[in-house]
């Protein structure tokens, strides 16, 4: 009974070594070894592994991206408040996995990214009005990244930041759309005063050029009375004309000159 119970003690004792001895790092993690206290300056890669038992701890640090929401309540450049609601992916490149163990402590977004992402965006936001930042959202965002990416350095990537909502105080957004409203008659306005303009251009060409075109055919009939005769020609349809004469000097009828000629 002793012999049977020694050695289940001895097989539990064994199973607890094994285990505490080996390591598995997950797809998309790296491990960090913690030794009584002592990082160790290189990071475990993804696999299985063996460590020392007990004294051994390995940690695992995600380096997927991630994706995390964030809040930012901002001033423009004319001193009007605007809440931006963004979305920030990052991720912590291996390389910078032991580091940020030992400098940060708890997660890498909120002691690390978080606050310097508001930063970052409100001095984008403090270099444009609040109508600018409404219409120019991509700038804003472009600026914020880029100043994020400054502040924030190697230890994470911050891949993109994406404006989710803008939202403003219920008197300015009122004021921006009556401002829009305005600009959008104001155009209105301006397109037809130059339609009529244009019509009106037209008008005055097509009659300049009706009286050039007369003056044109005085002058032709001026110098060349046979231009009549031959404007009859080309105009006359083939059937015999009912009146002979013109203006005021009618002759007959057609009907009439033929009973007199019997």
């Amino acid at each position: 009974m002793a012999r049977a119970i020694g050695f289940a003690i001895l097989i539990f004792s064994a199973a607890i070594m094994a285990s505490s001895g080996t390591y598995v790092i997950q797809p998309g993690y790296r491990g960090v070894e913690v030794t009584l206290g002592k990082v160790s300056p290189a990071f475990k890669p993804e696999g299985f592994g063996f460590k020392p038992p007990f004294i051994t701890m390995i940690y695992p640090v995600s380096i997927r991206q991630q994706t995390s929401m964030e809040k930012a309540e901002c001033y423009s450049a004319d001193l009007q408040q605007v809440s931006v609601v963004l979305r920030v992916l990052y991720r912590i490149p291996e390389g910078a996995v032991v580091k940020l163990f030992q400098g940060y402590r708890g997660d890498a977004f909120e002691t690390l990214i978080a606050p310097r992402v508001q930063e970052a965006l409100k001095e984008a936001a403090a270099q444009q009005s609040a109508e600018q930042i409404v219409k120019n959202r991509e700038l804003i965002k472009s600026r914020a990244l880029d100043l994020a990416r400054t502040k924030i350095g190697d230890l994470l990537i911050v891949e993109d930041i994406v404006v989710e909502d803008i939202a403003l105080t219920r008197e300015l957004k009122q004021a921006i759309e009556q401002k829009m409203v305005q600009e959008q008659d104001a155009s209105k306005a301006k397109f037809t005063q130059q339609r009529a303009q244009i019509e009106a251009n037209t008008t005055f060409i097509k009659a300049e050029g009706e009286a050039k075109s007369i003056v044109i055919r005085g002058e032709a009939l001026k110098e060349n009375p046979a231009f009549v005769e031959l404007q009859i020609v080309d105009r006359w349809d083939g059937v015999a004309p009912r009146i002979i004469g013109s203006g005021s000097n009618v002759l007959m009828t057609l009907s009439d000159l033929e009973r007199r000629n019997k």
